[in-house]
């Protein structure tokens, strides 16, 4: 990947202005298509598969005047009177009249009407209109939603000095998310921590650009996609905040590592290719880790939360993709700009070593700007960061004791979190729908904002009426229950619905139990009415989200932690880091659940933080949260224990690396997670509910993650591990892939670009190359050159020693030690790309008669031909159409090697073809590698 991404880099760098062009002219596209194609949001939920849903389908088709979406206008009479009075009454009746005039009402209820009587408290005091809609929530029209504003409004003009009227209900028990100036003191903080940590206006610039860029064109698809089906409210607001975050970090860790390459002097294509395949390369780990938590949403199967979890990764996909190709063109406008001015201490250095005679460097690295020579200083530690990771790890144990108790308070109070689809209670106290909520539960009850429809079909009964009367009854003696106002059937004495106040209100413990406990007395109903009963509403429904949410966490935590697992045991080839790094993860979330809770359950900081009313949160929220934090808190640990990783492999020991690898990248990770909470913080005092606790869940998480978990248990644990932190069995490690996120393997070829010496264009060179046979038997070291269009008889004193070498030499299995290079891709860095342009013929395989396999092999236009088994072509004629073969591929310019068991095949190449015996036990360094040579190799590899 790194080199992919490295060649990407080079490739934006060249080409900026195309690349720029490309990107305005995407806007402009999307932008357009969202102009022509964008619908209406919704915030209709549906949840197949449930109770509620299945019993609002049925009663679409035999009931639907109470299927659809519903509205209320609560009616109150000035203290004393009643709603009865003539100048109430007259007030009223108009007022249902013209109600009932609007597009898309189906049926209202009023006080004076004994078919369809409307709700009045007990004191007569105040009356409940109940509006019916034709249509469910997301079919209702703004122009319908307008009219019975203007309606209701009209009413309330109607009525008597000192009485009032408010409309509200489940049509506006929730309202559209709206971005505000509160968001945007996120981005300024953003800026600032972007400009002390890069230190240039310009640098810092670019973050937040690539993540606006990344933002805009990710809501112009979005928008344009509400075309195509309903899209939640919420989900454009949860794309912006997730866009906005991410977009800013991934930039920061290609312009911190830019900026670090070009302070050591390297030209400012080349840092930004480098930058580009090792921060970038991180990049995309990362990015990829946040799309599948997101995608992986849809394990509810609940339709809108998968709808928001896709449109979330395509966010972070696309923002992953501007950081790749816009930013690294925007990089290559800025150009010397972003250069940092050496130090002063850089400077002494380098008059101190102008003083020298000869002390002049040629080593690239040590070019200062526009080319000038100085002399580059040791890396001088952050004290603060160095103090930091020293106090630690001094006693490793007790810092681990005191992280594990401290996310153990924290995490406790979410034992009490409790889960709900939110109503109008949650609105502003000043919201015309919030006001009519607090209306109906001073002068009826809380359960009359949130009625439970009980619903069966009655097509056996004799006396439909009666019937409904005898459940009503019964269903009215349940414990929780407030009133039953209605129980009917339809029309065509099919469908029964019996409507059910509970006494608690919409998202209450008690209106679940409730709801519940008829549920629990549906064998009763079927045995003794025969009636086979469902509960539904707009609270059922909620309650079965809640539900089935509930349910679907635990197996979407556990595909979470195992892909944390696997992912990271793939990265950094350890068993203990992994198993450190998930259950870090599961401290963070946990201590995000249990802050949510103390805020939103228990009202701590509640006014502060404008919470409107403290309950259960939105249902969705603790797999939305599980999902990015756990992207989030895998690229801190990719970034921050990478490095680490880096300075162990490269000879440090396993302590030294922990504080080395710590203090080098420790002042991005904090930059990093700083901007990440300044953004979600920004969305959590104003705004929508729905929101607002998945970004307070999320920066308390971010910060827990980043400065507790990431920044002191981390670095505790693996003290406390020493070595054994990354062990890994020489198994597993065979069995899994490798990614490698800090571009090891880029660092590895770029040193070893001139080898064997500058300008070589082999076809195939080796240097101490060992690699393990099929039998076990390792073959090598063997050190050897083939040029372009040049042929190599290879034969040893068994099959497997020259398959194995042939195989390793075309990218088929891995070396075991040394350097290879076939048609100047070095391996095994690029052995995907190396078995494309070699090809393998096993001679057996085909019959003892290769030669046609070998002429279908040319066709491809291979640069190497490797011919493996050739002592198995026993027939002379086959043999001489081989020979023939393998001249037409010299002809072609296409080089040969020719594999054979006991003595070499002379006879397929020409005379003179160079022989390598590669024998167990023999130490081959001929033909075309001296051993001088040999041994640059050695030390080119421990350089990198």
């Amino acid at each position: 990947m790194s080199s992919v991404l490295y060649s990407l880099g080079r490739w934006a760098v060249r080409a900026r202005r195309l690349v720029l062009v490309v990107w305005v002219v995407a806007l402009a596209l999307v932008g357009g298509a969202a102009g022509l194609l964008q619908q209406d949001l919704d915030n209709a939920v549906t949840i197949p598969g449930t109770e509620s849903q299945a019993a609002l389908d049925r009663l679409a088709a035999t009931f639907p005047q109470v299927s659809g979406a519903s509205a209320q206008v609560i009616v109150v009479a000035p203290e004393g009177e009643s709603i009865k009075d003539e100048p109430m009454r007259s007030a009223i009746t108009d007022g249902v009249e013209a109600i009932s005039d609007v597009s898309q009402v189906a049926a209202v209820t009023s006080p004076f009407d004994k078919l369809m009587p409307a709700s009045v408290s007990d004191d007569e005091r105040a009356t409940l209109l109940t509006i019916q809609l034709d249509g469910d929530q997301g079919s209702i029209t703004e122009a319908t939603k307008d009219a019975l504003g203007e309606k209701a409004d009209a009413l309330a003009q109607a009525l008597p000095d000192g009485a009032e009227a408010q409309l509200g209900g489940q049509l506006f028990s929730s309202e559209l998310p709206q971005m505000t100036l509160t968001e945007g003191v996120g981005l300024l903080v953003a800026l600032v921590v972007l400009v002390l940590t890069l230190g240039s206006l310009v640098a810092a610039g670019l973050p937040l650009l690539n993540a606006l860029l990344g933002v805009g064109a990710s809501m112009g698809l979005l928008f344009a996609a509400t075309a195509l089906g309903p899209i939640n409210s919420t989900t454009p607001l949860l794309a912006v905040m997730l866009g906005l975050a991410v977009g800013i970090d991934y930039a920061l860790f290609i312009v911190s590592r830019h900026r670090e390459q070009l302070g050591k002097g390297l030209p400012v294509d080349e840092s930004i290719a480098r930058a580009t395949a090792t921060a970038g390369s991180a990049v995309v780990f990362a990015g990829l880790t946040v799309m599948i938590a997101l995608v992986g949403l849809g394990v509810a199967g609940i339709p809108f939360l998968t709808v928001m979890g896709v449109a979330a990764a395509v966010t972070v996909g696309i923002t992953v993709l501007v950081s790749l190709t816009l930013l690294p063109a925007l990089l290559g406008f800025a150009g010397e700009r972003l250069r940092p001015e050496p130090s002063r201490r850089a400077r002494r250095a380098a008059a101190k070593a102008a003083k020298v005679p000869a002390a002049a460097s040629d080593d690239p690295e040590a070019t200062g700007r526009r080319g000038a020579a100085v002399a580059l200083p040791e890396h001088r530690p952050n004290r603060f960061f160095a103090g930091w990771v020293r106090a630690v790890t001094k006693i490793p144990a007790l810092t681990v004791v005191l992280v594990i108790a401290a996310m153990g308070a924290l995490s406790y109070p979410a034992l009490d979190l409790r889960l709900a689809l939110p109503d109008a209670g949650v609105m502003g106290r000043e919201d015309p729908a919030r006001v009519t909520y607090d209306l109906v539960s001073e002068h009826f009850g809380d359960g009359f904002n949130g009625p439970l429809i009980v619903t069966g079909s009655i097509v056996t009964s004799t006396d439909p009426v009666a019937l409904m009367d005898e459940i009503g009854d019964e269903i009215a003696d349940l414990p929780g229950v407030a009133d039953v106002p209605l129980a009917t059937p339809n029309q065509s004495a099919d469908t029964g619905i019996i409507q059910v106040v509970p006494e608690g209100g919409p998202t209450s413990a008690q209106t679940e139990d409730l709801v519940r406990e008829i549920r629990a007395q549906h064998d009763h109903f079927l045995d003794e009415y025969g009636v086979d009963l469902s509960v539904t509403g707009f609270t059922a429904v909620g309650i079965d989200v809640s539900d089935k949410l509930g349910d679907a966490l635990l197996p979407f935590a556990f595909v979470v932690v195992g892909l944390s697992l696997i992912l990271l045991t793939m990265v950094f080839r350890s068993i203990a880091v992994p198993i450190k790094a998930t259950v870090g993860y599961l401290f963070s979330v946990g201590a995000a659940f249990g802050v949510v809770s103390l805020v939103f359950e228990h009202g701590v900081f509640a006014e502060a933080l404008n919470v409107t009313r403290t309950g259960p949160v939105i249902s969705f929220m603790p797999i939305v949260l599980m999902g990015i934090l756990f992207g989030l808190a895998m690229d801190y640990e990719v970034f921050l224990v990478s490095r680490m990783r880096e300075d162990y492999v490269h000879g440090r020991d396993a302590r030294k690396a922990i504080a080395t690898g710590f203090q080098a990248s420790a002042k991005v990770v904090t930059a990093a997670a700083v901007i990440m909470i300044a953004v979600f913080v920004a969305f959590v005092p104003h705004g929508d509910m729905n929101l607002k606790p998945i970004a307070l869940g999320l920066a308390v998480g971010v910060a827990v993650d980043a400065f507790v978990v990431r920044m002191i248990f981390v670095p505790a644990v693996l003290a406390l591990l020493g070595e054994k932190a990354w062990y890994m069995p020489k198994k597993l490690d065979a069995l899994l892939p490798s990614f490698d996120v800090e571009g090891e393997g880029l660092t590895r070829e770029l040193s070893l670009a001139d080898w064997p010496e500058p300008g070589a264009t082999d076809a195939v060179a080796t240097g101490g190359l060992e690699v393990r046979g099929r039998s076990g038997v390792i073959v090598g070291p063997v050190s050897v050159r083939v040029p372009d269009g040049g042929t190599l008889l290879v034969h040893g004193g068994a099959t497997a020693p020259v398959s194995a070498f042939l195989l390793a030499v075309a990218g088929r299995i891995k070396l075991s030690a040394g350097v290879a290079k076939t048609a100047g891709l070095v391996l095994p860095e690029r052995a995907s790309s190396v078995r494309h342009r070699v090809a393998v013929v096993d001679s057996a395989a085909e019959g003892g008669n290769p030669a046609e396999a070998v002429r279908r092999a040319l066709r491809d236009r291979p640069s190497v031909l490797v011919v493996d088994g050739t002592e198995t072509v026993g027939d002379l004629a086959a043999r001489a159409e081989l020979a023939q073969a393998v001249a037409g591929a010299q002809t072609a310019g296409v080089a040969v090697l020719l594999g054979s068991t006991g003595s070499a095949a002379t006879d397929l190449a020409p005379f003179g073809t160079p022989v390598l015996d590669v024998s167990p036990g023999t130490r081959t360094e001929s033909p075309g590698i001296e051993r001088d040579q040999q041994a640059d190799v050695t030390e080119q590899e421990v350089r990198a």
